[in-house]
């Protein structure tokens, strides 16, 4: 992508699924890396497997003390931010009559708290040196309703929101964008299937599959990248086109 070369990055939930294809793309182009995420395990395989990485992190995203000091380590280890792919999340599969006030506030703290905590902090970093992105990751759970994920799709909603709100006020300094992923199969996704579970879903998305972890990371390339100066205060939706056909809808009510 024309532009990313020599940029310096930071990819939240980057030790595994979306997160670690993003930050193993931007490696792929020349970027310096650094992953952010508050997974011990998680971080000691990435590691192994991204050795290029300038530094890997840990943070949890939605303790603002956390943040600013895993903000504060990147800036250290790679000189400057260029963009941030703001990726770090959560989801937990119950009943909205069933959801703690525990779980919705974790829920919640991580999906879009922890969202604001880091595009505030690459913001303000990112003004004064007169240029950046920072790019959302969101969710069709974000503007089509999900069964069993009540607090998912508040949390996503409210990042889109966010997401607007942020490009109009960071224009023309800081290019701000989202990413609504469909079905994606990453390893954790591929462990709550069963064979007859992923058949089924596949069936429901009009191009017959899920979407690579890869293929989410090779948009937010091309958004981070100079090929895309002119976008912003958008959401990219990335779903196989699921819910264009109202199949989200079909697959919610089986």
């Amino acid at each position: 992508m024309r532009g990313l070369k020599g940029k310096n990055v930071i990819v939240t939930g980057g030790a595994s699924g979306i997160g670690q294809a993003t930050a193993a793309r931007f490696l792929e182009e020349g970027c310096s890396v650094c992953v952010i995420d508050s997974g011990a395990t998680a971080r000691e395989r990435v590691g192994r497997e991204l050795p290029g990485l300038a530094g890997i992190i840990a943070a949890d995203v939605s303790k603002l003390a956390e943040v600013r000091a895993a903000f504060a380590e990147a800036i250290e280890r790679m000189g400057s931010v260029d963009v941030l792919i703001n990726n770090a999340g959560i989801s937990i599969r119950h009943d909205f009559l069933d959801i703690t006030p525990e779980e919705w506030d974790r829920v919640v703290d991580v999906n879009l708290k922890g969202v604001f905590y880091m595009a505030q902090a690459a913001a303000r970093h990112m003004m004064e040196r007169g240029s950046g992105v920072i790019l959302n990751t969101a969710s069709t759970a974000g503007t089509t309703g999900y069964p069993h994920y009540a607090d998912y799709s508040a949390s996503k909603g409210g990042v889109i929101a966010l997401t607007l709100a942020m490009s109009l006020e960071l224009a023309p300094v800081v290019r701000v964008n989202a990413i609504s992923p469909g079905y994606v199969l990453t390893p954790m996704q591929r462990a709550e299937y069963s064979d007859e579970m992923l058949a089924a879903v596949n069936r429901k998305i009009p191009l017959g599959r899920h979407a690579k972890p890869e293929e989410i990371a090779a948009l937010f390339a091309f958004l981070a990248s100079g090929d895309a100066a002119f976008a912003t205060g958008q959401v990219y939706v990335m779903d196989g086109a699921e819910t264009t056909g109202g199949l989200c809808s079909q697959w919610a009510h089986e």
